[in-house]
């Protein structure tokens, strides 16, 4: 088989965009993209739940999610939820006060990311 120098170019040009992009999609990971409540918020109403959307779907099994007072005492209830690239956990009833949200998700291609961020209820 000859190839002609445009179907070289051809081959070649599409032979570099595909390893660019799937060099940038072997290097993509799950991130954080949205919290309820915001992150360092403050809330004049309690939220009920804790809800964390991310840029990829998780797995369930090795993902958690757990809310804290400023004591350190757990104030989630159960375990969290995890529905595609949503987690989710029910809180306990909150007073006035900083809370702080642990959180770790592992995406379905096996990246582990971990964070957390605080909350404030301002009940006036």
């Amino acid at each position: 088989m000859v190839l002609r120098a445009g179907n070289q170019v051809a081959i070649i040009t599409t032979s570099l965009l595909f390893l660019t992009v799937s060099a940038a999609a072997a290097h993509a990971h799950a991130s954080l993209a949205h919290a309820s409540p915001p992150v360092g918020s403050t809330m004049r109403v309690a939220p009920d739940e804790v809800i964390l959307t991310f840029t990829e779907r998780l797995e369930a099994t090795f993902s958690s999610l757990m809310v804290t007072d400023t004591n350190g005492t757990e104030v989630s209830q159960g375990k969290p939820q995890v529905n595609d690239n949503t987690m989710r956990i029910r809180l306990r009833p909150l007073n006035a006060g900083i809370y702080k949200v642990n959180w770790r998700a592992v995406s379905t291609d096996i990246h582990k990311i971990e964070g957390n961020f605080t909350f404030s209820v301002d009940a006036q």
